[in-house]
């Protein structure tokens, strides 16, 4: 890691200097778990798929999160799409240091171990990836954290990845302590404000973009984006 310059605050992996993307984030704790720690939430974009007022009937906390995020300087948008989210009016021509998925998951509709459930977890990382690597800046990485363990690896994060040319480059623990104030949430049903179990099986995997040799001869720079993801370790299927 980078030594922090002058003024630079750094939460575990990242940085107050970055231009962080954040999505999907439930009741918006993580982004404000960021901003808190870096003492202002200038260079970061709060979304969520959720319309305002659908976040304040669903969590609890949402409307004071978004209320201290925006007075700590962070932009807060509404009804992003990860699946179409390059297209999206305010992203669409800037570029991010970090774009971050907590615990990507496509709602419901069974149990977790069914196929048809596994096929739409995988077709919503897979659309995000998609996405994100549009939205990256030079050197910049895509952050998933995810559970691990049956069923949950055979969304096969690095398979979904590397199809949007994104190369997996770290893999570590994710831990909910490092960043005071986060409250995971399961996002979807009557239970949608209650947190989901983390441990022990979670992990945060980081991604970068690849470039072909054969490409870079033809003069193009090179550079790497990069998409960590975080996992939980094998243990309860439960979300």
């Amino acid at each position: 890691m980078e030594k922090p310059t002058a003024g630079e605050k750094r939460v575990k992996h990242y940085s107050s200097a970055q231009s962080i993307l954040l999505v999907g984030d439930g009741d918006f704790s993580f982004s404000l778990a960021l901003a808190t720690a870096f003492g202002s939430g200038a260079n970061l974009v709060a979304t969520s798929l959720d319309t305002y007022g659908a976040l304040k009937i669903k969590y609890h906390h949402a409307e004071s999160n978004i209320m201290e995020l925006k007075r700590l300087g962070a932009r807060v948008l509404h009804g992003v799409d990860v699946k179409t989210m390059r297209l999206h009016t305010d992203l669409k021509n800037r570029r991010f240091d970090r774009v971050v998925f907590n615990f990507p998951h496509a709602g419901f509709r069974g149990r977790e171990y069914e196929v048809h459930m596994i096929n739409s977890h995988r077709e919503l990382v897979s659309s995000f990836f998609s996405n994100a690597r549009h939205l990256l800046g030079r050197h910049g990485e895509v952050h998933v954290s995810h559970k691990t363990g049956h069923p949950y690896d055979s969304w096969d994060l690095g398979g979904l990845a590397s199809e949007s040319s994104l190369l997996l480059i770290e893999k570590v623990g994710f831990h909910k302590e490092d960043y005071p104030g986060y409250h995971q949430k399961k996002g979807d049903g009557v239970n949608c404000n209650k947190p989901f179990k983390l441990d022990p099986c979670c992990t945060f995997n980081k991604y970068v973009r690849y470039i072909p040799p054969s490409v870079l001869c033809k003069g193009m720079d090179g550079h790497f984006c990069v998409a960590k993801t975080e996992v939980l370790n094998p243990g309860s299927v439960s979300r």
